[in-house]
C-alpha cells in the first residue's frame, strides 16, 4: 500500500545505475546515539535528534503550503485507509537538499536512488492503516510503479513534531510501537537479508487523537529514480 504520488513523480535524477543502491549499515550503527531495535525479524533503527527543533519547524511550514489528500497505490477499497495529508518536497530548494545529503550520508545510499522526499500530516483522527512500503507483486500497478526504478529497498522517516497525544509507528509483528518525538528518525530495510521482500515491516500510523503530526519520508529505491 504505496503512496501513488511519489511513484510518479517527475525529478532530474540521473538515468543510470552507478553509484552505491545498499545501506551500509554497519557504518550507520557508528552514528553516535543510534539505536538498533532488537528484533531477528527486521533491520529497524531509530536516531533522536536527527533534525534540529528549528529545521523541523521549516519543514512544518513548507508541508502546510502545499499539502494534498494522501493516495495509496492498489486501492483496496477502503477509503479511510490513508486520511493524511502529504506534500511533495521541492527538489530545487536548498534546505530539501540538504536533508536529502544528509540522509544518504548517514545510510550510504546515492542520492540517485532516492524517491522525491515528501511530507505528511495527520490531523486529529487521521491515520495510515498497518501496510507496507514496498509495492506488492502482482498489485495491479505493480509494473508501473517499478518499471524505471524499482522496488522500494530502505525507508528513512523523521518526525518533525510531537503531537498532544497519539501518532505513534507500531510496527503489528514485533509489536512495538514507536512514538513521536521532534527530529527523530526511524529507518528500517523493506527487504530480508536475502532481498526478498520482507512482510514484518507492516506498520501502522497510529491516529492522532490529539493535535497534528508532521513527518517527512523518503524512500530509496533498486535503481536510479529516473521518472
Amino acid at each position: 500500500m504505496s503512496d501513488t504520488k511519489t511513484a510518479n513523480t517527475t525529478t532530474k535524477a540521473a538515468t543510470d545505475n552507478t553509484g552505491n543502491n545498499q545501506c551500509d549499515v554497519a557504518a550507520m550503527m557508528r552514528v553516535p546515539g543510534i539505536q538498533r531495535v532488537p528484533t531477528p525479524r527486521l533491520e529497524l533503527f531509530i536516531l533522536r535528534g536527527f533534525l534540529s527543533p528549528e529545521e523541523c519547524a521549516r519543514f512544518v511550514a513548507k508541508i502546510d503550503i502545499d499539502r494534498r489528500p494522501s493516495t495509496i497505490a492498489d486501492p483496496n477499497g477502503d477509503h479511510y485507509f490513508r486520511t493524511s495529508e502529504t506534500c511533495d518536497l521541492g527538489t530545487e530548494d536548498p534546505e530539501v537538499i540538504a536533508l536529502d545529503e544528509k540522509l544518504s550520508a548517514l545510510s550510504g545510499i546515492d542520492r540517485r536512488f532516492g524517491e522525491t522526499m515528501q511530507g505528511q500530516r495527520y490531523a486529529v483522527g487521521q491515520e495510515f492503516k498497518a501496510h507496507t512500503d514496498y509495492f506488492e507483486p502482482g498489485g495491479q500497478d505493480y509494473e508501473r510503479y517499478t518499471s524505471v526504478a524499482g522496488q522500494r529497498t530502505w525507508t528513512f522517516m523523521i518526525y518533525l513534531n510531537e503531537p498532544a497525544a497519539g501518532g505513534a509507528t507500531r510496527f503489528k509483528t514485533i509489536g512495538k510501537s514507536i512514538q513521536p518525538e521532534t527530529g527523530k528518525l526511524v529507518a528500517w530495510n523493506n527487504r530480508r537479508p536475502d532481498g526478498s521482500l520482507n512482510p514484518a515491516t507492516i506498520h501502522h500510523g497510529m491516529k492522532v487523537r490529539e493535535g497534528t503530526k508532521y513527518v517527512i519520508t523518503k524512500w530509496y529505491r533498486e535503481k536510479s529514480w529516473g521518472w
